[in-house]
């Protein structure tokens, strides 16, 4: 016998783990679209682990509470997922599943993201009702979006657009669109996506013109770093190429002391069998100076990378702009 949750079980070996386990319990956001997350590793699991049982805990966020202000006003690192992080510090939950591009760069003492499954699509996505892509919005045209990273990277390349604030979930989001409060709106492909969206205008925002936010288009799962039983059920999950390259990501956001709501990008790939290209940038809010920088990595170099193109990208006048965007905005 043992104890999860406060609940006595008993120990039956599941198929394919080393370990023995028969519940366990994922932190999940409400959204249409962290449920989604939530259940793709549910249903991954039990086809892995036909004996499992697989709960979820859903769990309200600062950041879901907050829909009426632009997310880089709200200030405080992990909108969208200090709570959930509290559910498994306290127990209530086993692991969480995050969007990797909500988590900050700092963890809670004791805990890890352990397992990255692989990524998906990792651009960005400007909709539309009638505009085919961002050369064919008028001039003045209304963009919706709430993120800094993309506001600048908007206007560097159309700075005669009008950006306006954009929150909700990603269905509300498009809902908006679709009701003509918008001439377009700039979402994740991947969300999109995974919950089988789609509007009549959809074109691609990608490197090299526009980069990602850090994290894009992976899931991350944390847990206890103490829970070797957890590590153990979930490892099948983790695809290499993806973890590497978040990793290198990561390094670069930590560096630069960022969060995910100020105009900083990172994107990371395998550029050939063995070697990781990381491109990284930092942006005033107005589009009018990015500083972007480059370099190359063998894999296990991967963290080293991420601080490596963040230092050249702050010895090029990024701290600068950082200061002044916190100095406007807040800190992270």
């Amino acid at each position: 016998m043992f104890r999860l949750l406060g609940v006595e079980l008993r120990r039956v070996p599941l198929s394919g783990a080393r370990v023995m386990m028969n519940v366990i319990t994922i932190a999940t956001r409400g959204s249409k679209l962290a449920l989604w997350q939530a259940e793709h590793i549910k249903a991954r699991l039990l086809e892995r682990y036909p004996g499992l049982t697989v709960k979820l805990l859903i769990v309200k966020t600062m950041g879901d509470k907050i829909q009426d202000v632009p997310l880089a006003k709200v200030g405080g690192k992990g909108l969208f997922v200090k709570e959930i992080e509290e559910a498994i510090l306290d127990g209530r939950a086993d692991l969480a599943v995050h969007s990797m591009k909500d988590v900050p760069a700092e963890l809670p003492e004791g805990l890890i993201l352990g397992v990255i499954p692989e990524r998906e699509n990792m651009t960005d996505a400007l909709l539309s009702v009638k505009y085919a892509d961002l050369k064919d919005l008028p001039e003045g045209a209304r963009i919706g979006t709430s993120s800094l990273r993309r506001r600048c990277q908007l206007l560097a390349l159309r700075p005669d657009l009008e950006i306006l604030n954009l929150r909700g979930n990603l269905d509300t989001r498009v809902g908006k669109l679709l009701n003509g409060d918008y001439d377009a709106i700039v979402v994740a492909r991947a969300g999109m996506n995974r919950l089988g969206l789609s509007v009549p205008q959809i074109s691609e925002l990608g490197p090299p013109d526009f980069l990602p936010a850090v994290g894009q288009g992976a899931l991350g799962l944390e847990y206890a770093k103490d829970r070797r039983d957890v590590a153990e059920l979930l490892e099948f999950l983790n695809h290499r190429e993806t973890h590497s390259c978040v990793l290198a990501e990561r390094a670069f956001l930590a560096t630069l002391e960022g969060g995910c709501q100020v105009p900083i990008a990172g994107f990371a790939r395998y550029s050939d069998a063995n070697r990781i290209t990381l491109r990284g940038l930092v942006a005033d809010v107005d589009g009018k100076n990015l500083i972007i920088e480059e370099a190359t990595a063998k894999p296990r170099d991967a963290e080293e990378l991420g601080r490596q193109v963040a230092q050249a990208v702050l010895d090029r006048g990024g701290r600068e702009i950082l200061e002044e965007v916190y100095a406007a905005h807040g800190p992270e």
